[in-house]
């Protein structure tokens, strides 16, 4: 049964509901993960892979069925972790996801909604890694997929301060930190620590040796904790770095820190009332950034004292537009 066209500028195609099980449109098979390509009839079909993490056996698997769908033998790894089977004809959706189903994986979404969180391999096999940055994102796959927004919103987890996953460049990213602590008593004065630091936060003593510690240029790395062999260094606490308000982009915004060495179990609620804050405040089509400059921090910093508490810090100006091109 057929009773109902979709279209872009260059074509109409008609659409088997029976197969489709809907009346949509392109926005709707959009959402829905199915990206209409420039070639008539064939689509993008987006899968749901959070932190970009899939097990060899389902991958093997994935691949054959996009043998199978695919009019041209292709994927797509895209730059946001997802494994995309490019040239899917539409009529084939319904097969396609079934098979898909049976495999135990899930389409994606696209649209005014949470999307799929991406996120570096943190601690699991990182020898950087500060926070399991997996379990993040398949936390946050699990209780926010598809919630809706006014506008696409994107999570990101990096395990540490090299900001992998770009936590900057997010609606709301995360970064593991460590906060560092000197324990005198186990200190030899080896200065093993001052010459690992990268940032000139630590200093050797000219006499004793003893570190001299910058906290304004510790970038919370934990390296010092890592390379001192008697653990005079050792981790008062663990935790993100949140920023709000990043985005990539034809007008790309610089998010902006919003808390610091927020604990992994408060993560969802910050979310959370993000989220709601977010959908509360932001217009239809606005990034979550633009609501920010458009309203100011002080509205979401208020809102977010309970979550944040003592841990938050007040940004001295919301996100900032950020030129594509560097002039310097």
């Amino acid at each position: 049964m057929t009773d109902h066209y979709i279209e872009d500028k260059t074509n109409r195609v008609d659409l088997d509901l029976e197969k489709l099980k809907g009346k949509v449109n392109f926005n709707d098979l959009k959402s829905g993960g199915f990206i209409k390509q420039k070639q008539k009839d064939l689509f993008t079909v987006r899968l749901r892979c959070p932190g970009g993490m899939m097990t060899t056996d389902k991958l093997i698997e994935i691949s054959k069925l996009a043998k199978k769908y695919s009019k041209e033998g292709m994927v797509h790894f895209s730059y946001r972790q997802s494994f995309e089977i490019l040239y899917v004809d539409y009529r084939d959706f319904h097969a396609l996801v079934s098979e898909l189903e049976a495999l135990g994986q899930k389409v994606a979404s696209c649209g005014p909604r949470v999307r799929v969180p991406t996120a570096c391999g943190g601690c699991e096999y990182n020898p950087n890694g500060l926070i399991d940055a997996q379990a993040m994102a398949r936390m946050v796959d699990k209780e926010f997929f598809g919630t809706n927004t006014p506008h696409k919103f994107k999570t990101s987890f990096s395990g540490c301060p090299i900001d992998c996953s770009r936590t900057v460049e997010m609606d709301l990213g995360f970064q593991g930190v460590v906060d560092p602590e000197w324990v005198q008593d186990l200190c030899t004065g080896c200065t093993i620590c001052s010459e690992a630091c990268k940032e000139g936060a630590i200093e050797a003593h000219p006499d004793t040796g003893e570190p001299i510690f910058d906290v304004n240029k510790c970038l919370y790395c934990a390296d010092c904790i890592r390379a001192c062999p008697t653990e005079a260094w050792k981790p008062r606490r663990h935790g993100f770095i949140v920023r709000i308000g990043g985005k990539h982009g034809r007008h790309p915004l610089e998010g902006v820190e919003v808390c610091r060495f927020l604990p992994e179990d408060k993560v969802s609620h910050a979310i959370d009332m993000t989220v709601k804050w977010y959908k509360a405040n932001g217009k239809s089509f606005e990034r979550i950034g633009s609501t920010l400059q458009r309203l100011g921090m002080d509205s979401y910093v208020k809102h977010m004292a309970p979550v944040f508490g003592d841990m938050a810090v007040v940004p001295e100006h919301p996100p900032t537009d950020r030129p594509l091109i560097d002039q310097g």
